[in-house]
C-alpha cells in the first residue's frame, strides 16, 4: 500500500487536525489527564477521517497525549516562575489559552499562517480566553516578520521573561531552518525558555516505516538531530530539562500497549543503550547558553 493511501494528510496543517482528535479522545475518558472541550470541534470530520484511515492511527495517540500533558505542566510552571508572555509558534489548533488556569493579564501570542488562524478564530468564536490572547499571522521563515513578533512579545512581557514554545513544529523543518529559528529566538534577550518536542533518528525511521517518508508529500519528517539537544548549542541554546516520552508515559499511565514487557526487556540492555532508548523521543526545555 502506498504512503499516500496509508497517510491521508495532504498538508502539514492537517497534522493539527490529527493531533486534535487525540486530545479529544483523552478528554472524553473518565480518568482524563487533561480536558480539552474544544478539541473535537476543531478536529472536525477531517480529523476523524485522518485517524480512522491512517495506518495504526489510534495506537499513536499515547505519545501525542503525553506530549500535551507534559507541555501543559511546563507552561504552567514557567508562568508560576514569572513568565511575562507566551509565544506559541506554529500553534495550530492549540487551545491552552482557553483551557489552562492562566493569569488573566498574561499576554499569549498564538502564531500561525493566515488560513490556520482564520479557521481557529471561526471555530472559537464566542469562547472567552482566560488570558490576553493575540492571534499573530507570521511566516516564521521570514526574518523581518519574526523579529518584529519577538520584539512585540518582549514588549508585552514588560521586562519579565518570555516563554517560547514550538509543539509539533521542528520535526517538519530542515536543520538549517531550525538553527535560523533558534538564533532568531536567542537574539531577543527576553526569551528565556524555548519549549520543544524532539525526535531521535530512530523514531524517524520507525515513523517512516509506518507511513513512508513522511505523513504525506506535503509534510515530510525532516528534523531529528543525531546529537540530540547538543544540536541547539550552535544557536545559543542548551538543554535545561529533558522529559523522556517513555518515562512520562509510565508516570501518567498513558503508555503503549505491552509497555510493561518492553520495560522488562529494556533492563537487559547495556546502560548506554537504555539511555539511548530514553532519548528516543522527549519534551525539552532549552535555556539560553
Amino acid at each position: 500500500m502506498s504512503a499516500s493511501a496509508t497517510t491521508p494528510i495532504r498538508h502539514v496543517s492537517d497534522t493539527a487536525l490529527w493531533v486534535a482528535i487525540y486530545r479529544a479522545m483523552e478528554s472524553e475518558r473518565p480518568d482524563a489527564i487533561f480536558r480539552d472541550p474544544f478539541a473535537r470541534r476543531l478536529a472536525g470530520a477531517r480529523g476523524e477521517e485522518i485517524v480512522r484511515t491512517m495506518r495504526r492511527g489510534r495506537s499513536w495517540a499515547w505519545p501525542m497525549i503525553v506530549r500535551t500533558a507534559l507541555m501543559d505542566e511546563i507552561v504552567m510552571r514557567c508562568v508560576r516562575e514569572g513568565a511575562g508572555a507566551v509565544l506559541n509558534l506554529a500553534a495550530g489548533l492549540d487551545t491552552r489559552p482557553y483551557r489552562l488556569d492562566l493569569p488573566a493579564s498574561l499576554p499569549w501570542f498564538h502564531v500561525d499562517l493566515p488560513d490556520v488562524l482564520a479557521y481557529v478564530r471561526e471555530q472559537m468564536a464566542g469562547e472567552q480566553p482566560r488570558c490576553r490572547l493575540e492571534y499573530a499571522s507570521v511566516d516564521l521563515t521570514q526574518p523581518d516578520g519574526r523579529r518584529e513578533l519577538f520584539a512585540r512579545a518582549a514588549a508585552a512581557a514588560q521586562g519579565k521573561p518570555v516563554l517560547a514554545m514550538s509543539e509539533g513544529l521542528l520535526i517538519y523543518l530542515a536543520p538549517g531552518q531550525v538553527t535560523d529559528l533558534g538564533r532568531a529566538l536567542h537574539d531577543e534577550p527576553s526569551i528565556r525558555w524555548w519549549l520543544i518536542d524532539l525526535a531521535s533518528p530512530g523514531l524517524l525511521k520507525m515513523m517512516e516505516k509506518n507511513w513512508g517518508k513522511g505523513v504525506a508529500a506535503g509534510a515530510p519528517f525532516r528534523f531529528a538531530p543525531p546529537d540530540g539537544t547538543a544540536f541547539f548549542e550552535g544557536a545559543g541554546w542548551k538543554e535545561a530539562e529533558y522529559r523522556s516520552m517513555w518515562d512520562e508515559s509510565l508516570r501518567l499511565k498513558r503508555s503503549m500497549p505491552m509497555a510493561w514487557l518492553w520495560n522488562l526487556i529494556g533492563r537487559l540492555y547495556p546502560k548506554k543503550k537504555r539511555r539511548e532508548f530514553r532519548r528516543f523521543s522527549g519534551v525539552v526545555v532549552l535555556g539560553r547558553a
